[in-house]
């Protein structure tokens, strides 16, 4: 992605997940100006302080991309972390979540999965999802389906989401 050439990323991501994400892009040139490796744990690390120590500046607008957490967190632990982007979120500052909708297509991969140790534990209707970003005094501007997404980039694309209409993205901005 060009787009980060001259910016710093923030990788935040589980230990194990962290370390395995190290070792399979050592070889690859980056493209972002600096890239921070930073492991969190959700279910117990404080998010603040392992940003604030990694070299987070809260005073600058951040991109945050949420991408294949959320439904793995409780709701609870949603509305904590979504306090930390909070307090760590200057003015024009975005952010852009991958969350599921309730389905019973996904409450069915949330059994198959649990039995492998990564339950599903969140889904959120659009507009709980609104609300909860609106409390954080983030507005959603963009929230659509994976379906509506894939069918925008081609044919081929929108036949292999099919089986994820569960699945949406909201992008929202600071106000």
């Amino acid at each position: 992605m060009s787009e980060l050439r001259d910016v710093t990323v923030f990788e935040v991501d589980h230990p194990d997940t962290q370390r395995d994400k190290k070792a399979r892009t050592t070889a690859l040139e980056p493209v972002a100006r600096d890239i921070r490796f930073v492991a969190v744990d959700f279910s117990k690390d404080d998010l603040f302080a392992a940003l604030e120590a990694a070299g987070h500046d809260a005073t600058r607008p951040t991109m945050w991309i949420w991408e294949g957490v959320v439904m793995y967190l409780t709701r609870e632990q949603m509305e904590s972390t979504l306090a930390i982007v909070d307090r760590r979120s200057a003015p024009k500052s975005r952010i852009s979540i991958t969350y599921h909708r309730p389905a019973l297509r996904l409450r069915v991969l949330s059994l198959f999965l649990g039995r492998f140790g990564e339950p599903l534990r969140s889904s959120y209707l659009p507009s709980e999802l609104r609300a909860l970003l609106a409390q954080r005094r983030f507005t959603v501007v963009r929230d659509r389906d994976i379906g509506t997404i894939a069918g925008a980039l081609g044919t081929e694309v929108a036949r292999a989401a099919t089986h994820v209409d569960h699945m949406r993205i909201a992008t929202a901005e600071r106000s």
